[in-house]
């Protein structure tokens, strides 16, 4: 006999409903010599009230007489399977005077599973009872099952969804507890290198860190997995356990899940009580949730690489420092997209030139490697132009040839001011792009609205704007990601942010912190902010 078929035929709690007190006597006998435990009621009241008392876990099948004193065992049967709580245990009826095909049809169609006319053989009642067991627990396993699979599909998809290293903890460790209806722990390294220990004491819980060793975790990894790759399952004594992880919440013997993607990367390891985990369907699934989670990881880890790698590209294109300019300050803030965003085209410049101080900021359309690569162009021909003493407007006009050329189809918005020597006057080329904001020592504010079409439309561009700066101008020019809202109008923004500038500090390098503390939170595009004071 296999294994499950043993435990499905294992002794149970059997309810016995019968007002003769001889034969439930006899009943339970039977019962009790083959190693079941009965709980006795005289009338379907009580039976039905011992139910209702009962705490987990509840009998697991009733043997009722179809005569009962106060009503029908047909009744008594109804009121059993109507209830959620008792729905599912199965029911025997048995009777010495309603034993005709008519009486055996009405108690099997309202809800009984067996129906045994008395008397009745003892083998046959057991059997009967064993068959009615093996088939209510095989039913219920197979619930369960189904039930476990549905949390793994929804934990793998959880820690797939994970956007960070935090939230991939929650949902690994709350998808182990809500797997295994238990309290559970998980733990991995960090990019960093950092140990992390989330535990959470029930299915969807909060989760919470406690500290722990890095090397912990090659310690629980080798006791399954030695050092190859894939996942295993092992079985760890309470007292190990607590040896290793003293601040843990299991107390208890563990199971532990490791699962590694490749040699030489860090495992992850998923544990919860031993109890929870005893069977083969229960470890397999622990297994395949491990095996779920350490791909995750491993794309999470991956993409956190390659984003910091992509990050440092980034930042080859753009200046190292600014130009030290007589009679001009200037600051910048460059603020990269979020940690789980792709990488963007943002890209500034300041550069002196025969004919003034050239300022500039644009947007290469779209977010890649592939954008902040043609930002890289752009901006590097750029300089080349306007060290050719070119005006703004004909470095555009040179930029939408280049673009034509090497970019087809590929839209950038640039805006260029060109600041006299002298200082009095600055001249604006904008290709689409976000008007630039002056600041009078006066308390004045005014956007530069002239503009021409974007670069990479083939369109020809119209000469730049000149206006007058007065000594203490301040210039400031920006991408959309420091002041685009999704759910609110472009203009707006832009409103805002021009009260914003023309009430905030005066000094150049407060300003710019004043100004991205005000509109630089929790975007998800990247922020370019170039400022110029005219001294």
């Amino acid at each position: 006999m296999t294994e499950a078929l043993l435990r499905d035929s294992a002794p149970a709690v059997i309810l016995v409903i019968d007002d003769d007190e001889t034969n439930r006597y006899i009943l339970s006998s039977w019962l009790t010599r083959a190693g079941h435990t009965v709980l006795e009621a005289s009338d379907g009241s009580e039976g039905l009230a011992l139910l209702a008392a009962a705490r987990a876990p509840l009998p697991e099948a009733a043997i009722i007489d179809v005569r009962l004193p106060d009503m029908s065992g047909f009744e008594a049967c109804e009121r059993i399977k109507g209830n959620p709580r008792t729905a599912g245990m199965p029911v025997i009826h048995i009777s010495a005077t309603s034993i005709t095909p008519d009486d055996h049809t009405e108690g099997l169609q309202r809800g009984a599973d067996a129906y045994l006319d008395q008397p009745v053989d003892p083998d046959e009642l057991l059997a009967t009872v064993t068959a009615a067991l093996r088939y209510t627990r095989a039913r219920r396993r197979a619930e369960h099952l189904a039930r476990q699979l549905t949390a793994l599909n929804r934990t793998t998809l959880d820690v797939y969804r994970a956007i960070g290293f935090h939230s991939f903890a929650a949902a690994a460790a709350n998808g182990a507890a809500d797997l295994m209806a238990a309290p559970a722990t998980a733990l991995f390294l960090s990019p960093e290198g950092q140990a992390v220990h989330t535990v959470t004491s029930a299915p969807r819980s909060i989760t919470r860190s406690l500290p722990v060793r890095a090397e912990l975790l090659d310690i629980l990894a080798s006791q399954a997995l030695g050092t190859g790759t894939g996942a295993e399952v092992t079985r760890i004594p309470r007292a190990q356990w607590e040896a290793l992880l003293p601040h843990d919440h299991l107390k208890s013997d563990v199971v532990v899940a490791a699962a590694r993607t490749k040699r030489g990367r860090p495992p992850i390891c998923i544990a919860v009580p031993d109890h929870t985990a005893s069977g083969g369907d229960d470890r397999e699934l622990l297994r395949q949730l491990a095996s779920a989670c350490a791909l995750s990881l491993e794309a999470l880890r991956s993409y956190n690489e390659e984003h910091s790698l992509n990050l440092a590209l980034q930042k080859t294109f753009l200046p190292d420092r600014l130009p030290q300019v007589t009679g001009t300050e200037l600051a910048v803030r460059y603020i990269p997209a979020s940690a789980h965003a792709e990488i963007g085209g943002d890209f500034y410049e300041a550069l002196s030139t025969p004919q003034g101080l050239l300022l500039a900021i644009g947007d290469v359309v779209g977010h890649s490697l592939a954008a902040a690569t043609v930002m890289g162009e752009i901006r590097h021909a750029l300089r080349a132009y306007a060290l050719e003493a070119h005006p703004p407007h004909c470095i555009l006009e040179r930029l939408e040839a280049l673009l034509a050329h090497t970019r087809p189809g590929l839209t950038v918005t640039v805006c260029l001011v060109l600041i006299d020597n002298d200082r009095r006057h600055a001249h604006v080329a904008n290709a689409g792009h976000m008007p630039p904001l002056l600041l009078g020592d006066d308390g004045h504010t005014q956007y530069v609205q002239q503009h021409g079409p974007l670069l990479g439309l083939g369109l020809p561009h119209p000469p730049a704007t000149a206006v007058s700066t007065a000594p203490g101008t301040r210039i400031l020019l920006i991408t959309d990601g420091l002041v685009e809202v999704r759910t609110e109008d472009l203009d707006d923004s832009l409103a805002a942010f021009r009260i914003a500038a023309g009430t905030g500090p005066d000094e150049l390098e407060a300003l710019c912190d004043a100004l991205l503390e005000n509109f630089g939170q929790d975007k998800d595009d990247d922020i370019a902010l170039l400022a110029a004071r005219l001294d």
